[in-house]
């Protein structure tokens, strides 16, 4: 019922920005063709990315013209000025760089204090440093929201001067979406469905400047994908889907394609989302690898892209170059640099201890680094799925062939205790206590 419940939430906040967990690798990585959906999915999945809400009917079109006689001026967002000034702030926000971008935020926030656009990108800031931790740190959420109730509060100010200022429909409906999505992570289900519904709201209302911007179109090109993967892939919320519009894949692919190239403030965004559908959803790692690639070398010190790109090297086989950013990456996290945390030793240790057994054959430093896996899950709280119990699937079979028969059989209880009964790994856990 839990998972039923995130599901339900998690579609309307696919509307706007937020990061996705990252996918999980195999014990041994498959070719595509042999993935399997628990594969796909990942370590760090739950279903709770995925959601809807059943009370009301949205009807988003399909409108990217521009259209006609829309007083555009003051509207920061389309302000080419703003941006050439916003340039490097953007990219210091997603090279982690979270200091100079902010100066430059609030600069502009100085100068126009009345207008949402400088609360947002400071709340966009504080988003990406909940991140890096699978959205489990909690220390910045006081924070995060007040500056989307401000972004809020600034919007709907705009919005009651002109009910046609698409801009603030835009900032309203991000606004609501993103203290959305962090309620539903919260569990607090009764703001999160407020939000949520606000956010759909608003996103109908901007969808007639979607021919304006990039920035319009980027709600939309998510709404068009998950409207039809969600139905595909769990039929039990068809008929919950019923309220919403038809959506369309390929359309909604385009249009995020569009976003990602072209987009200024959602561009990174954009490509964020493109890099998941096409690494998890639709299962072509060939095509998400350039995607991926993008991101971790335009913005190096970006902890959560740099994993997600080994990730991705690691499903393609590109395993050197997988082995140079893992150890790119526990540099970083040894240095203390700002998102190299838990979430990410435990990717960049599992993949090489995976090469130091397989590619080296140093078993004693594939030990060490399935233990250092281990011990960077539990301290993000990842011990039901994943890294956590493939590495103790490893250390099993690894004490198992050494004939470490107290060794095994304290990993192999992991596995019991934490795996999916259904599993594989469960079976051949049982398996080995029963014998043993």
């Amino acid at each position: 019922m839990r998972q039923l419940l995130q599901l339900f939430f998690s579609f309307l906040l696919l509307l706007l920005p937020w990061v996705a967990r990252a996918q999980q690798p195999a014990v041994t990585p498959p070719p595509p063709s042999e993935a399997t959906r628990s594969e796909k999915m990942g370590p760090d999945s739950t279903h709770s990315d995925l959601l809807p809400d059943s009370t009301r009917q949205v009807k988003l079109e399909n409108v990217d013209v521009a259209p006609a006689a829309i007083d555009i001026s003051g509207w920061l967002l389309l302000d080419k000025d703003i941006q050439t000034e916003l340039e490097g702030a953007v990219y210091n926000l997603y090279n982690f760089k979270y200091d100079k971008a902010e100066r430059q935020f609030r600069s502009l926030r100085r100068r126009y204090p009345s207008h949402p656009l400088p609360y947002f990108l400071l709340g966009l800031s504080t988003w990406w440093k909940i991140v890096p931790t699978g959205v489990q740190t909690k220390i910045y959420d006081r924070q995060f929201f007040a500056y989307m109730d401000t972004t809020i509060t600034k919007a709907e100010a705009l919005y009651r001067k002109d009910n046609k200022n698409y801009e603030a429909c835009f900032f309203l409906a991000a606004g609501y979406g993103f203290d959305a999505r962090l309620h539903a992570e919260r569990r607090d289900w009764r703001k999160a469905t407020v939000s949520a519904k606000r956010c759909l709201d608003y996103l109908d209302k901007s969808k007639e400047a979607n021919g304006l911007s990039p920035e319009f179109l980027f709600g939309q090109a998510l709404f068009n994908y998950y409207a039809v993967w969600i139905p595909e892939n769990y039929p039990l919320l068809k008929p919950v889907l019923l309220f919403f519009p038809k959506g369309n894949k390929q359309l909604g692919l385009q249009q995020l394609r569009n976003v990602a190239e072209n987009g200024f403030y959602v561009g990174p965004e954009a490509r964020t989302y493109l890099m998941r559908i096409l690494l998890i959803e639709e299962d072509k790692h060939s095509e998400a690898l350039p995607v991926a690639r993008y991101l971790a070398t335009t913005y190096p010190d970006n902890a959560f892209f740099q994993r997600n790109y080994a990730n991705a090297c690691f499903r393609e086989g590109q395993f050197h170059e997988c082995e140079r950013v893992s150890r790119d990456m526990l540099d970083k996290l040894g240095r203390g640099l700002p998102g190299y945390e838990a979430n990410g030793g435990r990717y960049a240790t599992y993949f090489l201890a995976y090469f130091m057994q397989h590619k080296y054959k140093n078993l004693d430093k594939a030990r060490d680094y399935y233990q250092r896996c281990i011990v960077f899950a539990e301290q993000n709280g990842e011990t039901n799925y994943g890294f956590y119990l493939f590495a103790n699937l490893a250390l099993a079979r690894l004490a198992a062939d050494a004939k470490d028969t107290r060794s095994a059989r304290r990993y192999y209880t992991v596995i019991l205790e934490k795996s999916d009964r259904k599993s594989e790994q469960y079976k051949e856990a049982r398996e080995y206590l029963a014998a043993k």
